[in-house]
């Protein structure tokens, strides 16, 4: 582990930048007595890189370890991937047995799209898992007329599902366009350390719906694990005396055992036999239906549920929420550099990553896995909990996932966790992503009131107009507007990490360039060194393309 850990701090390449507002040498003078010089108080030193990370990009950690770590990445994804389908599918006219094909081939995709991520994508940690983005465009394709006067509910699931595959076809064209054609990066070009604050920030705390409110489903269960999970990771070490950190790393791993076992006592005791249809299903351990739905092999096959359709309005609304999904990735991505000790990630690797999600998209309409990729969000907090933010262990979490999606009752198994168990893991783990993107307030001046305008007026739009929106759409009225219109507006207006970053994008780009002094107090003129990826020679180490193929695609 010392290697390891000497390898990460020399690829760091941390430096030791003094901030203003130090303070200077304090001397007490007494009579006939010499000067006494009081030690020199000085503020944090700027980290360029984060220091602490036990195994960066680049430093794998020892097989065994590496495994471990792995399967906890498979166990967080497996929240996201079971919920969508459970929301979607009864919606659909789909019953256990379509809800587990759904769930096997989304585990499937988000398995290969994670592995082509991490070897031709930003070639950072991340998972890339079902987004919930993309949930209003289908729900709107799911409730037209065409698909709902189908008296046959296993009918209405097929023709509903073709509509969706041939949406995210469509959809998959455009990112890859937006992403390999250079247009996704020529706009994160512009960012700047202060305008990735509200943006970083947005990405962890706009899913706070998925947490403390979906944890009090089941308080009973929810609310301990939440208590058990804090314990764990943050003070069982200090009270044993380990100086390994083997608690806080695997505190996923334990936590989860023991409020699984917990709720399966509960169930067995038959606690919840007479209670309401909701607490059961929340609560329960058998009440996925995954487990005796699910085959024992199954691999999904190309057009599954037949030749996709097409639809214009349809396909519009999908490729608005896949924007959405590039402002949540683009977040992740810059979250997870910094949890893996990486430079900030330079605009020609994210756009290449960009392309690579539009390829998942394509792989997620060709197999019909219901909804597009986009980086999860509560695996990149695990990075920063673990402390270990190597590319190899989201590589082997990669092969769980495609293991588990073809060995179905296993990876059903595994996805009978209740809910509000992975929602208590959420909490703590979106968290770690929110305080990322506040790290980059050290390379801004915060004593200059435009950029206190700036981080204000983003984070209190990026609250508020959300809200509206939100409210608007529990109880809209066309009026006239066509459906995928109200749908494409609705779901970027809605999604906080999009408004957060265009706000703060905009005065950014309109407020605080003026001059050199200006640059300087929102941390531009130390960001520009990883604009363009020569710029600076770590880029190389941390994100080039395996088997030379940079030669083949230069990035800019």
């Amino acid at each position: 582990m010392a290697q390891d850990n000497a390898a990460c701090n020399h690829a760091s390449g941390v430096t030791d930048n003094k901030g203003g507002g130090g303070g200077g040498v304090d001397t007490n003078k007494n009579a006939g007595a010499a000067a006494k010089t009081v030690e020199e108080v000085k503020p944090h030193a700027v980290q360029e890189q984060l220091p602490g990370v036990q195994y960066c990009i680049r430093s794998p950690p020892p097989w065994r370890e590496a495994v471990l770590l792995g399967f906890q990445h498979y166990l967080l994804s497996l929240g996201v991937t079971v919920l969508i389908p459970t929301i979607l599918v009864p919606q659909m006219g789909g019953g256990f047995a379509e809800k587990a094909r759904v769930f096997q081939t989304l585990l499937f995709v988000s398995g290969i799209s994670t592995l082509l991520q991490s070897l031709f994508g930003t070639r950072l940690p991340i998972v890339l898992v079902g987004s919930h983005t993309y949930i209003i465009p289908i729900t709107s394709i799911i409730q037209a007329r065409r698909y709902n006067s189908e008296t046959d509910s296993y009918e209405r699931f097929i023709q509903t599902m073709r509509a969706i595959q041939g949406a995210l076809i469509i959809t998959a064209c455009f990112q890859m366009a937006v992403g390999f054609f250079g247009f996704w990066r020529n706009a994160v070009r512009f960012l700047s350390p202060l305008s990735v604050v509200p943006y970083i920030t947005f990405t962890g705390l706009s899913l706070y719906r998925f947490g403390f409110p979906m944890v009090t489903t089941c308080v009973e269960i929810g609310l301990p694990t939440l208590v058990i999970f804090v314990f764990i990771s943050q003070y069982l070490n200090r009270y044993i005396g380990i100086k390994k950190p083997i608690y806080e790393r695997y505190s996923v791993l334990f936590t989860v055992t023991i409020a699984w076992l917990f709720a399966l006592f509960l169930t067995s005791c038959t606690v919840y036999n007479h209670q309401s249809e909701s607490t059961q299903n929340n609560c329960r351990t058998d009440r996925a239906g995954l487990i005796t739905a699910a085959p024992w092999v199954y691999f999904p096959g190309f057009f599954q549920w037949g030749a996709p359709t097409f639809h214009a309005g349809e396909a519009l609304a999908m490729i608005a929420a896949s924007l959405v999904s590039f402002f949540e990735y683009t977040g992740t991505c810059y979250a997870a550099a910094r949890y893996g000790s990486a430079t900030p990630v330079p605009p020609s690797v994210i756009g290449r990553g960009a392309g690579w999600v539009g390829v998942s998209a394509l792989l997620s309409g060709v197999f019909g896995s219901i909804t597009g990729c986009t980086a999860s969000v509560e695996n990149a907090g695990l990075l920063a909990l673990t402390k270990a933010g190597s590319r190899r262990v989201v590589q082997i979490s990669s092969g769980f996932m495609i293991f588990f999606s073809i060995f179905g009752k296993l990876g059903a198994f595994f996805a009978s966790v209740p809910m509000p168990i992975i929602a208590a893991l959420y909490c703590v783990l979106f968290g770690y992503v929110s305080s990322g993107g506040l790290g980059f307030l050290q390379f801004c001046n915060l004593n200059n009131f435009r950029t206190k305008f700036v981080l204000g007026l983003s984070f209190f739009l990026g609250l508020s107009i959300p809200q509206y929106f939100t409210e608007y759409y529990h109880v809209k009225q066309h009026h006239g507007i066509p459906i995928w219109l109200n749908d494409a507006v609705t779901v970027i207006f809605m999604s906080h990490t999009t408004v957060a970053a265009l706000v703060a994008f905009v005065l950014d780009v309109t407020l605080s360039r003026e001059d050199d002094a200006a640059r300087k107090d929102i941390g531009l003129q130390w960001w520009e060194r990883f604009s363009l990826y020569s710029a600076d020679v770590k880029n190389d180490e941390f994100y080039s393309l395996p088997c030379r193929l940079d030669k083949l695609f230069p990035p800019s």
